[in-house]
Formats: structure tokens, sequence, C-alpha cells
């Protein structure tokens, strides 16, 4: 059944789909000749998710114009031919009306598929089929060679398709993604379960992780929001074709706030989950995007969660990437910084992370944060590799993303800032919490601030295998380093 139009696509729609493609990987190529050798390469592109700062670069950038569309769905083999610099709004457009969607859809619209294969990529559908570029079947490479070359899991160019997860373009840019779809149903129905300790979440979470099932209900998505160490939530997902009445986050009413309820009725006893969980239902599309209207809880910092604020707030401008305008003129003019200045404050360190550890240090790892950085609420997305059991030699292993096959892990994600104290070391908060990390077994997204020096770098991100990626594909060093981009912010 087609959930927004008609099904189908006419093979002369996938011919100038690829036309389309083949020009603008022409002006990519002209413009990655006309960058000076001595110059950084980066995207010339107005957006971004990354939260690192990085050097003003006065070269021009490539250009990736031409990039940014679906080349083409085929619905019977559910794969898509994906520009890489597509959003995964645009992809999701396109992929709906065939009944599929792509096996993650991260929960901003405006993360790229390619940037959520070369960087960090995770939504509640993890648990089950792993990360973004677990799905990709084969990729165009612009690597700092000049050159293109398809990376598939068998080919010549396997070593490039495994160590480009993590990679953030230091390896190369995707031009093309060829990925898996699956098939989704029209609506989604959810079950929110508190819980009032969270050793009883984490053991709740792994068990579901195993058995894709809860109370007797399948269980096709799942995530976790932590409010405090006594109120925690799982929300379990099922997908279904079942008409019915469903709610609408996109207005006044705001996702997050939606989890919470009181304590079950039946007077179960603290730790336990509760025996009738609050139930909701979205349609598959305002599903993917529950997150984006109010970037998690973010928004909260414009305001816009205040009802008399919100109701005059334009409905267009309510989505992360208008929020992300907002926090670059904040990173270009130190906004935040000056306001706390009048009141007398000290500047605030910036503390946006995604880490994982395994899932039985779930628990252990939150108590601590909770502890010891006040941001909340936070965020919890199990995710397991795909493919564990194939050999080596399919490609199913990523140096770059060092996950152990066969383990379930837990993504935590934390987005705010908190005080400085005079006389504490440069980002004390973000070191602290690499340390836990690497302590509890763990591993950290590098898409924002990272304090690591170069040893321990490279023991976690991909070490001699990096250096010759390194080496094979970049020879003359085109491209900025990981350590040089991730950590010292070039």
């Amino acid at each position: 059944m087609s959930l927004l139009g008609k099904a189908g696509r006419a093979p002369a729609a996938h011919e100038s789909g690829f036309a389309a493609h083949r020009a603008g990987v022409d002006r990519l190529l002209a413009s990655y000749r006309a960058i000076p050798r001595d110059a950084n390469v980066r995207l010339a592109k107005k957006t971004s998710n990354l939260f690192r700062a990085r050097a003003k670069n006065p070269a021009p950038g490539l250009d990736v114009s031409g990039l940014a569309q679906v080349i083409a769905v085929d619905p019977v083999a559910k794969t898509a031919d994906v520009a890489g610099m597509t959003t995964y709004e645009n992809l999701v457009a396109a992929t709906l009306p065939y009944g599929l969607a792509p096996f993650v859809v991260p929960q901003l619209k405006t993360i790229t598929l390619g940037g959520a294969v070369t960087g960090l990529g995770i939504e509640s559908t993890s648990f089950r089929n792993g990360l973004p570029h677990e799905s990709v079947l084969e990729m165009d490479i612009l690597t700092g060679s000049g050159e293109i070359i398809t990376a598939t899991p068998d080919n010549e160019h396997a070593d490039l398709f495994r160590g480009f997860p993590n990679s953030y373009g230091t390896l190369g840019y995707s031009v093309r993604l060829k990925i898996e779809l699956e098939t989704v149903q029209p609506f989604v129905a959810l079950r929110h379960l508190r819980f009032h300790d969270l050793r009883e979440l984490e053991r709740t979470l792994a068990t579901i992780v195993d058995e894709k099932v809860y109370d007797g209900e399948r269980v096709d998505y799942l995530d976790g929001v932590v409010f405090t160490a006594d109120e925690s939530y799982l929300t379990l997902g099922r997908q279904t074709d079942e008409p019915g009445p469903v709610s609408d986050y996109t207005d006044m009413d705001i996702f997050y706030r939606s989890i919470q309820h009181d304590t079950d009725p039946s007077g179960r006893s603290a730790g336990s989950a509760p025996v009738q969980p609050k139930r909701d239902r979205l349609t598959i599309h305002d599903y993917l995007w529950r997150w984006d209207t109010d970037w998690f809880w973010c928004s909260r910092a414009f305001g816009t969660q205040n009802p008399k604020i919100r109701r005059f707030w334009p409905k267009r401008y309510r989505r992360s990437s208008f929020y992300w305008k907002l926090i670059a003129l904040d990173h270009k003019y130190n906004i935040a910084d000056k306001l706390e200045a009048r009141q007398g404050n000290s500047p605030r360190e910036r503390v946006v992370q995604d880490i994982e550890v395994p899932v039985d240090r779930t628990a252990d790892f939150v108590e601590w944060f909770l502890r010891e950085i006040p941001i909340e609420p936070i965020w919890l997305c199990p995710l397991r590799l795909r493919d564990t059991d194939a050999p080596a030699t399919t490609g199913r292993t990523w140096p770059l993303y060092p996950l152990e096959p066969n383990r379930t892990y837990v993504n935590v994600g934390f987005w705010s800032a908190v005080p400085t104290v005079p006389g504490q070391q440069e980002g004390a908060a973000n070191r602290a919490i690499e340390r836990t990390v690497t302590d509890f077994d763990g591993h950290k997204s590098l898409y924002s601030d990272s304090y690591y020096d170069k040893d321990e770098f490279a023991a976690l991100y991909g070490g001699n295998i990096y250096t010759e990626l390194k080496k094979r594909y970049d020879p003359d060093q085109r491209l900025l380093d990981l350590y040089s981009k991730a950590v010292q912010r070039k």
C-alpha cells in the first residue's frame, strides 16, 4: 500500500536522475582540481551537523551542489541510489511512497546520508538494523588522490569500504551510495514504559533487544529517555497498518514531554515496569521525525517550549535546521558567553556528545553522568552490529567504528552546556566523559569536541589500519588526517 501517493517510477525518471548526478560529479571534480594543493579540502555547503569548532579556511570548497538528490529508487529490489549530500528528509520523502524507508533514519532531517555513513548515524531501529553504513551495498568515493572509486564489501577497495565509517572526510567523500531499504507500515503504535530504577531499565532493554518482543507485542523500534535517576522511560514502537487516530507533535504538543506519565495506578513497587504503559500512535512520517521539531529537547534553550512563545514561533522555523542557524550565530558572536558575563558568570563548556557503552554498563554510566554532569534529559538508543556471524572478508567489520560483534551497546546522547570552574583545564567535563567511557569499555563519536592525546586516539580509532588506508587513498595528504580534524579542530 502506498503511504503518500502512487507508487512506481518510470525508467526515464531513473535515467534523468543519473544524468543529473553525472553533471553534479563533473562539477565536484572541477572544484577539487581548483583547490590549491596546500589548502585544506572542505565541503562548500551551508549546513552542518558537526559541533566541533574549526579553523577558518580561505580556500574554495568542494562544489557538492549537484549531489543532493535521490538518484533512483528500486521498489522491487528494495534499494536506492542516493547522492552523498542528500538529506534524510529528502531520502525519506522519496522512499515512503513505495512503503519503504532506509534501515536506519537518523533523528534530524538535515543529516545527510553521506554524513551518517562517514560519521555518526543511529536511531531506534539500530537494535535490529545496526548503523547506517551497514545497509550500504556500494559507494562511489572521491579520494584524496582525486579519483572516484567504487568500493564494495568484496572488491579491490573493500578495505576502504570497511574503513570509511567514522573517517569524517579524511579518507574521501561519498559521491553516490547504494543502500538497502526495508518495508514499513503507515503507522507506529507506541508504548512508553516508566522505570524508577536504572538497573531495571537496563535489564528490560537488554531482554527486548534479544527477543524483539515485550509483553506479547512485537518491538520494531526501541529507544529511551532518562529525566532523573528515578524517572526514566523506554519507548517501544510497533509498525501497523491499523487505521485510527494519531497524535501530532509538530504544533503545540511536545513529543518528549508526551513520554512522561505517573507511576502505574495498580501500585506495583518501585523498580518495576508499569503493567499498563502509556500508549500513543503516530504516522510513520511523524514517527521518523518525532525528535526534529524540538531538536529532541534543545529547543527549550530558545524559549520555544514556552507556550506563549511557541504559539507565535512560525511552524516552518520549528525544526532542527533553524535551531542550527541560531547555534551558528552564537558560535560566531559568543552570544551566550557574553550574556553569562553580564550576569557575572563564567563561560559555559559545551557538552554535546553521543557515546556508546556495553548494555551491562549502561546504568553505571548514566548514574555516573547524572552525578557528575548537570545535564538532563539524556537519550538512550540500543544498537547491535548486523551480519555479525559473517566472515570478515564480507566487509562487515569496521575498524574506525570499533564495536564488538554479537554485543549489545547503548548509545547515550546528551546535548547542552555546563558551567566552567575557574582554574580547571579546558574541556574538563568532556575529558571526564572520555575517560569514563574508555573505562567502561565504550566508544565515542567524533562529531563534537574531543581531547584525546595522539596515542590514545590512535588506539581507539583505527591505528595502523587507518594509517595504511591514508597512504593508499590519500598518498599526497590532500585531506586532513582524522586526529587533526577531530581533536585539533583544523
